[in-house]
């Protein structure tokens, strides 16, 4: 009976086991924390996102650049396949009012703890605190043309026995394990204490597999705000206004949404819908500017009328508040990113209420980010996302280079890879027999 050894035990990994099982291949989970799904569970905490219920051409388009890899995993693990999943173990789902899909319960544990029985059940084998530390000959990896010789696609017809050994630190000392094929679920670089902290990166790169470098996603980022500003507003919501990277028109659609000011810049869920753009241009130009619409649902002609309205010996700040309802931290705001001499002129300060320039100059660390972008390249794997540098070795989950917005996109894109990633397995290991 074959032997797959799965590194990692988040939702990847845990998928890629299942289906595995079912297959009757003998399979065997390593994870480096004392636990499983670590990043899992504290991503429910405030309320399990499994997917989301929109239309699939619409799903997939979340994911952007890498819209058509993913939408070729996603064909065999749709949402309407998650959402059957989580049924099969007695959990029932719902729809919120935003699309977006939950467990009935709205929690992370109850699911892993059904899920893990059910996969112990079956026969998967679990060994926890096992850090993979890459391959026993790791300084002789491009001599061993057994293990390493390129292949065009999953027709390999390298014999999966003659896999180096792959080495484990474990409490009791390094061990090596030998097995015939080898799934990566390692996750991405961010909540490196979750176990997600991108070691492997190096020791693929060494093997000659290609990476992008990792980058945050779904995270924060930085501004210079005054220190009055962050005495002021820090931890404040911004919950009504609509965020775009140019000024709003027919082409370039304002996102409507909250996020926080904290005292490095802002985050949140709409930043986060933004932060692959954001993120890009900072890079791109070393600074990104947003604009925000501080009264969405008034027309620019309307609030041009208000502030122009005679205002007598009101200040332009009690003026702004009575007439449009501008105060808090969004009349800070305005305070903070305009010059005295625009907040002066009634036309310009019109048409700042409607697109205030905001300057981000950088992004936050990766490790507070939600999840990343980079690592494994697409062009690097077969379809069956095994390794075209190291046949028998395949990867799923966050350590390939896909990136999604929070709403249900990161979980579904997790599963379905590591769903795929093990018929990947089962194809190549037949075709190798």
């Amino acid at each position: 009976m074959p032997t797959v050894a799965v590194i990692g035990a988040g939702p990847a990994g845990l998928m890629a086991a299942e289906t595995l099982i079912k297959q009757g291949l003998s399979v065997h989970v390593y994870e480096a924390k004392p636990s499983v799904g670590r990043k899992f569970l504290m991503a429910g905490r405030g309320g399990l996102n499994i997917t989301h219920a929109e239309p699939p051409e619409r799903f997939q388009a979340r994911y952007g650049a890498r819209s058509d890899q993913m939408a070729a995993l996603l064909k065999d693990f749709d949402a309407d396949a998650l959402r059957d999943w989580v049924h099969g173990l007695g959990i029932d789902t719902f729809v919120g009012t935003s699309g977006r899909v939950f467990p009935q319960e709205m929690k992370a544990a109850p699911l892993l703890r059904a899920w893990l029985h059910r996969l112990r059940e079956q026969g998967v084998l679990f060994s926890m605190r096992h850090r993979w530390l890459g391959w026993s000959a790791q300084d002789d990896l491009h001599s061993n043309a057994a293990l390493f010789r390129p292949t065009p696609d999953t027709t390999a017809h390298t014999t999966a026995h003659t896999m180096t050994p792959l080495r484990f630190d474990t409490p009791k000392g390094e061990v090596l394990v030998q097995a015939d094929a080898t799934i990566l679920a390692l996750g991405g670089g961010s909540w490196a204490k979750l176990g997600s902290d991108g070691a492997w990166m190096p020791w693929l790169e060494a093997a000659g597999v290609p990476v992008n470098p990792l980058l945050p996603s779904n995270g924060g980022f930085e501004i210079a705000w005054s220190q009055h500003f962050i005495d002021q507003c820090a931890g404040e919501p911004i919950k009504t206004a609509a965020y775009s990277l140019g000024h709003a028109d027919s082409t370039n659609k304002a996102l409507r949404g909250e996020c926080m000011v904290t005292k490095h810049g802002l985050e949140g869920g709409v930043i986060y819908a933004l932060s692959a753009q954001l993120r890009d241009q900072i890079i791109l130009r070393g600074q990104a500017t947003l604009y925000l619409d501080l009264l969405p649902d008034h027309e620019a002609a309307r609030v041009l009328a208000e502030v122009t309205h005679p205002r007598g010996t009101r200040s332009m700040s009690s003026h702004l508040k009575s007439r449009l309802g501008l105060h808090g931290v969004r009349a800070a705001l305005l305070r903070e990113c305009l010059s005295a001499e625009t907040f002066k002129d009634p036309a310009k300060l019109a048409a700042a209420i409607k697109a205030l320039p905001i300057v981000l100059h950088a992004c936050r660390p990766i490790d507070e980010a939600i999840s990343t972008a980079g690592g494994v390249q697409f062009e690097g794997l077969t379809q069956g996302l095994m390794s075209k540098k190291i046949p028998g070795l395949f990867c799923a989950g966050e350590m390939l280079d896909w990136e999604a917005p929070t709403g249900g996109y990161l979980l579904n894109g997790v599963m379905a890879s590591g769903h795929a990633a093990a018929v990947g397995v089962l194809k190549w290991l037949d075709s190798a027999q």
